[in-house]
């Protein structure tokens, strides 16, 4: 069976995901409608979200691509292709902010019509037993090119982008992000990541991010948080919390010794080591948390589950637009990575739709093979997805047969 016609291009079937309204409406309030000429915020949407998902090389590529198919563009709400130096310019001269405040409002939009969008994914490895929101919070550093951008100077030949990440592991979407130059450690964005963290929800990040002013200002707020120690962490162990038990080798009530730790976070503080098993080998960690009723498996279980973050950072950065940029300025690379999140958020939420069942990879290299093509996309999954019906049974082996041997 082939997938069914339909009167819309895949395109258009995701930029359709998108409120009329929205892009207008954020042109107007971020200004970028007066800088806008014949190459409109919503054209430069679309064209974006085309790099993305066609995983467009270059800007001719984009130009190239789009004025081929400018019939099949005109039909997504008036969409006209750019040229090479008009999308650099608007890239370049445009309010990245635009993009940002863009993908949260289509996650707004999409979460309100569908509170359970997210709901039943498979990547995080999150245990069931937990009913309350788990928020892992996590970096990921985006290689660019030294000689051409001053403005992310991260070492002496290197420049890089960093994403700051808070991603709820129970939708696997994120929650909260900062995109800035890498040259900051990841503790100084560690109190705006959290800002949002309301009474009774759980934070679970590296040790990266400890900064002991703010896990008190955590605990003040009643957010329950896991981290690893450091391993120069000064402390005196007030107590045995619990007996160890199976791979758990130590659980107790512990106190920071050092001054300037101690004025920071006066309170009690709860250490478990334990042996965890990390790419099938069992290895010895330290943790501590502000929560003193979990069992100590539960600690480790929920620090194992922060490693579904780094599957998201894997999605974005190996299958979306993000190895190659577009443009050196500081606002052409906002946009491109803020346009990849949207990209990514517009793809799951067909995949929710269509109620599909495999990868987030595997649902993006189906769209982006027939993008421009007058297909349902819902028909296209279920045809093309994983293979049906059970193996053919073989009556013999197949293997020839030579004597004497």
């Amino acid at each position: 069976m082939k997938p069914a016609k339909h009167q819309y291009t895949i395109l258009k079937q995701i930029c359709n995901h998108i409120p009329a309204h929205l892009v207008p409406k954020l042109a107007r309030s971020f200004g970028v409608d007066k800088k806008a000429r014949s190459f409109s915020p919503w054209s430069h949407v679309v064209s974006m979200l085309h790099v993305q998902i066609a995983h467009s090389l270059s800007l001719n590529d984009v130009a190239d691509t789009l004025r081929n198919h400018s019939g099949v563009l005109t039909t997504i709400r008036g969409a006209t292709p750019p040229s090479r130096n008009g999308l650099s310019h608007a890239n370049r001269v445009r309010d990245p902010n635009m993009a940002q405040a863009l993908f949260w409002d289509v996650l707004s939009h999409i979460q309100i019509k569908h509170p359970n969008f997210g709901l039943g994914h498979k990547y995080s490895g999150l245990p069931k037993r937990f009913s309350r929101a788990v928020y892992a919070v996590d970096s990921t550093t985006i290689q660019l090119v030294a000689n051409c951008i001053d403005w992310a100077k991260h070492r002496r030949r290197k420049a890089a982008a960093k994403c700051h990440m808070q991603l709820n592991l129970q939708t696997f979407l994120p929650q909260f992000a900062i995109v800035k130059e890498a040259s900051t450690h990841d503790s100084t964005e560690a109190y705006r990541l959290c800002l949002n963290l309301k009474s009774g929800e759980i934070a679970v990040f590296d040790k990266a991010y400890v900064d002991f002013t703010h896990l008190a200002d955590l605990d003040k707020r009643d957010v329950f948080w896991v981290t690893r120690a450091k391993s120069n962490m000064k402390y005196h162990i007030v107590k045995q919390h619990t007996k160890p038990k199976s791979d758990i080798v130590y659980d107790a009530l512990i106190e920071l010794e050092s001054p300037k730790s101690k004025k920071a976070y006066p309170q009690r503080l709860r250490l478990v080591m334990a042996y965890v098993e990390v790419n099938s080998v069992k290895k010895l960690m330290t943790f501590i948390t502000n929560n003193m009723i979990w069992a100590p498996s539960s600690i480790c279980d929920l620090y194992k589950c922060r490693w579904g973050v780094e599957v998201f950072f894997k999605q974005i950065k190996q299958t979306l637009q993000l190895g190659d940029f577009l443009g050196h300025s500081k606002n052409a690379i906002l946009w491109q990575v803020w346009m990849a999140l949207l990209a990514y958020v517009l793809i799951r939420y067909i995949g929710f739709l269509g109620k599909w069942k495999g990868s987030f990879s595997r649902l993006f290299t189906l769209l982006r093979g027939v993008l421009f093509s007058r297909l349902d996309a819902f028909s296209v999954m279920s045809l093309c997805g994983t293979a049906r019906g059970s193996p053919r049974m073989i009556g013999c082996p197949q293997q020839a047969y030579l004597p004497g041997f």
